[in-house]
């Protein structure tokens, strides 16, 4: 970490034991250390699925613990407009978005960050696991994985620009997750052993199709397979994504007068959303065609160097959890940019982010448009 002592740093407060690491570490690094709760949901702040209330319970136990401030800030209102809509008109525009990654651009990342600045602080802190390093030729900064690569968060990061990395540090982005929680139980945390959350902050652990419900009009269609038969009916195609397996409603499809076989209970799965006709389009096998791309377009680009690389060869993720795969940049241009891929990639689904990697050094990256 770049930071030099008795700065005045503004840490998230989640509730969670990385971001209580991380006061903790930049406390015990000599600098005054404050730290924010951020509330960014308020529809059903009651329910058995919303925790924001237990977290902050969570985080103002740790500030206590650690002997440090921390304030309640309320950026509900501006996660709807900046965050919620888009989410919603990305789902009702058959595309699957994901809301973490905006959630980072446009709250954690801008609105705390605002917040911090007008706080007096010099630098803000969350628990993600990545790392911002000053490139001593060039100056710029650049974001790096974290060193725990089943932890590392660069993906969602990848719209940072470098304003808001300057002013950033991800001290667990050194660490891996057992000594993150091994120095909590060593301070005495009262929330060492917390169960890390997961799934999007506003749905929590709900059944995501009952959510969307409250916010989307159902439009039932045809379900139907790659030879065009109707196999039953969808919901709306906008709760289904490329990929899906589970929840589908359907069995297996005999030929008249064939031979039962293996490929009669060989599972299904979301191959295409074709809007014009509301159908959604479903394949056995887990690689059958339809779920293979070797080139993807996309558009709302956002680099961390403040331009786009150079053609070549480079890495790409099309989505969280995947091995980096090779590819080529075809074309990068603006806010657009293709990518070419040797090996076939799985399930590249329009809405989600393809970020980019050169080694260690996450790019930046745009939302998928199309494939194929």
């Amino acid at each position: 970490m770049t930071a030099t002592p008795k700065h005045r740093i503004v840490v998230g407060l989640s509730g969670g034991v990385d971001s209580a690491v991380t006061a903790h570490l930049l406390k015990a690094m000599g600098h005054e250390v404050v730290g924010i709760f951020m509330k960014n949901w308020e529809d059903d702040d009651d329910s058995e699925y919303c925790s924001s209330n237990i977290d902050f319970v969570d985080a103002a136990a740790v500030a206590d613990v650690l002997g440090i401030e921390i304030e309640h800030v309320n950026f509900a209102a501006e996660y709807k407009d900046r965050v919620f809509a888009e989410f919603l008109r990305e789902y009702q525009a058959g595309r699957t978005p994901n809301p973490d990654v905006l959630c980072n651009a446009e709250i954690k990342f801008k609105a705390f960050l605002d917040h911090a600045m007008r706080l007096g602080a010099e630098k803000i802190a969350t628990g993600h696991y990545a790392r911002v390093r000053q490139n001593a030729s060039s100056g710029r900064f650049e974001l790096l994985k974290g060193l725990d690569p089943a932890k590392d968060q660069s993906y969602f990061l990848h719209r940072l620009n470098q304003a808001q990395l300057s002013k950033t540090l991800f001290p667990v982005g050194e660490l891996h997750k057992t000594e993150v929680r091994r120095i909590a139980e060593a301070i005495g945390l009262p929330n060492a052993r917390k169960k890390d959350s997961t799934g999007i902050c506003f749905i929590g652990e709900r059944p995501f199709r009952d959510f969307l419900n409250r916010y989307i009009q159902k439009e039932p269609g045809a379900i139907r397979d790659d030879k065009g038969r109707a196999l039953g009916r969808h919901q709306g195609l906008s709760f289904y994504t490329l990929g899906q397996r589970q929840g589908l409603g359907i069995g297996g499809v005999k030929e008249k007068g064939a031979q039962r076989g293996a490929g009669d209970h060989a599972p299904w799965f979301v191959a295409r959303k074709e809007l014009d006709t509301n159908t959604l389009r479903v394949v056995q096998g887990h690689d059958h065609p339809w779920l293979l791309s070797h080139t993807l377009q996309a558009a709302d680009a956002s680099w961390v160097a403040g331009e786009p690389p150079a053609p070549g060869v480079l890495a790409a993720k099309t989505r969280y959890r995947q091995q980096d795969a090779a590819c080529a940049v075809t074309q990068a241009a603006g806010t657009d940019f293709a990518l070419q891929f040797p090996g076939a990639q799985w399930a590249v689904t329009p809405g989600q982010s393809a970020v980019l990697y050169d080694g260690e050094v996450c790019l930046g990256g745009g939302v998928i448009a199309a494939c194929r």
